[in-house]
């Protein structure tokens, strides 16, 4: 395989686009996420040839585009931080004040790299080698990284269903 059809790209679109409004948390920013990625699988599509798996070699596009933006924006927020002398330029999340379900709330505050993995693995249905293929990491890696963010799911899990229920009043 070693051009893109337009019916592969329509297969893919919503797992791409999930992919990446789990990695943003931002609709708007995971519509340019997702736009790049094609854009770069459109412009780079002689190394698809290479690649057992079209999904695999996406989500790797997809993802390494993700962590380039975040390496930039932290670059640019400390450089920012220089000239205004404030280190926490960083605003929190509003998704986490909107998220009604507590998994998802507990899924969200996993590291990018655990949330990543879970979701290719669990929602999309790679497999450990895919995955591997993907992140651009070793097998052992994906194991390691996968059992740490299940076990911390468990923990944070038992720990809200132990504690009262809390209301928010507006």
């Amino acid at each position: 395989m070693s051009t893109l059809s337009e019916q592969e790209i329509r297969e893919m679109l919503p797992h791409l686009q999930r992919f990446a409004l789990w990695l943003t948390r931002n609709p708007h920013s995971a519509e340019d996420l997702v736009q790049s990625c094609l854009e770069k699988a459109f412009t780079r599509k002689k190394d698809l040839a290479d690649r057992e798996s079209l999904r695999s070699w996406l989500f790797s596009i997809l993802y390494r585009h993700f962590i380039d933006g975040e390496r930039r924006k932290r670059r640019y927020q400390r450089i920012l931080s220089l000239f205004t002398g404030d280190e926490n330029q960083v605003a929190a999340s509003t998704e986490e004040m909107l998220i009604n379900d507590d998994m998802l709330a507990i899924f969200s505050q996993l590291p990018v790299e655990q949330r990543a993995l879970l979701l290719l693995i669990s929602v999309e249905g790679l497999s450990y080698k895919e995955a591997a293929e993907s992140l651009d990491i070793p097998l052992g890696t994906v194991m390691s990284r996968l059992s740490r963010a299940r076990k911390q799911l468990q923990k944070w899990d038992e720990d809200t269903s132990s504690s009262p229920a809390l209301r928010r009043l507006k």
